[in-house]
């Protein structure tokens, strides 16, 4: 099984430090947050974008793919009515798919519950309908870099649409694309699925693309009370070949300590699973 990183969990930390450190705990990858390098893609240069791919290969720990796509630039939006609003979304996940193959990468998970919420007099199914024609837009462009695009469910207080990985998987049949997946998150799930989180996984196998590990204090994998083991044991079971990514939204416990006590616990759960 192969483990990587988000980014943004070591905050200001200059590229070339954060890789040596994540390779030096032992990481496989790396999984960027687009808004840590720019305010949009389109202000990362190809120098700049060759030079942060080229750093990543030779620390041995290379760029997985892209999330947290929509924190910035203001202004997108899934599920609007706005075809205008709705027509640069789309333009700017062909950005970011761009920028995801310059690194490197090959996958982009789609999370923004904010920019996906249900506007006041928009149903779940004509918000399904927007979502639809903005990712089969960006689609032919993904599959053209050979970046896959990962929905992600999330909790109800973090969005209205898409809770579930049944919700996911309705918006993937819909699309029925070979680059639209995919994308399970522990403490999403936790909040949010009804079932145990081993059965939404085996469900989810035809679909599943990539997977984060994290508890839901917000804290790394090891590092609450949510036992990774039976979640672990699951991937196994489906033969998950994918990345399975640390990401967490509380870095007060400081970046390296994350790291480290967040891979030793996942080497450890996955070797008895």
């Amino acid at each position: 099984m192969k483990f990587a990183i988000c980014n943004e969990t070591f905050v200001d930390w200059e590229w070339e430090r954060m890789l040596d450190c994540i390779a030096q705990l032992g990481y496989d990858g790396v999984e960027v947050a687009p808004f840590t390098l720019a305010d949009r893609a389109s202000e990362i240069s190809d120098q700049r974008r060759r030079d942060l791919r080229n750093a990543a290969l030779r620390s041995g720990v290379p760029v997985v793919g892209l999330h947290w796509l929509l924190v910035k630039p203001e202004g997108l939006y899934v599920t609007t009515p706005d075809d205008a609003i709705r027509n640069r979304t789309a333009d700017y996940f062909i950005d970011l798919v761009r920028l995801c193959a310059d690194l490197g990468g090959n996958l982009m998970v789609i999370g923004s519950p904010k920019q996906r919420n249900l506007l006041p007099g928009i149903t779940k199914e004509r918000a399904l309908g927007y979502a639809k024609e903005v990712f089969e837009r960006a689609l032919p462009e993904a599959e053209r870099c050979g970046v896959t695009m990962a929905i992600e469910p999330l909790t109800p207080r973090e969005t209205d649409f898409i809770n579930t990985a049944a919700d996911g998987i309705e918006l993937i049949e819909a699309i029925n694309h070979k680059n639209f997946r995919l994308h399970l998150d522990v403490k999403a799930m936790t909040g949010s699925e009804s079932r145990p989180l081993p059965e939404v996984i085996q469900a989810s196998a035809k679909h599943l693309h990539h997977f984060h590990a994290n508890d839901s204090n917000l804290l790394g994998p090891g590092m609450g009370e949510i036992d990774h083991r039976p979640i672990m044991k699951a991937l196994k079971e489906i033969d998950y070949k994918g990345y399975v990514s640390v990401e967490v939204f509380d870095y007060r416990p400081g970046a390296e300590n994350i790291a480290r006590q967040s891979l030793y616990y996942l080497n450890q759960v996955a070797a008895v699973a």
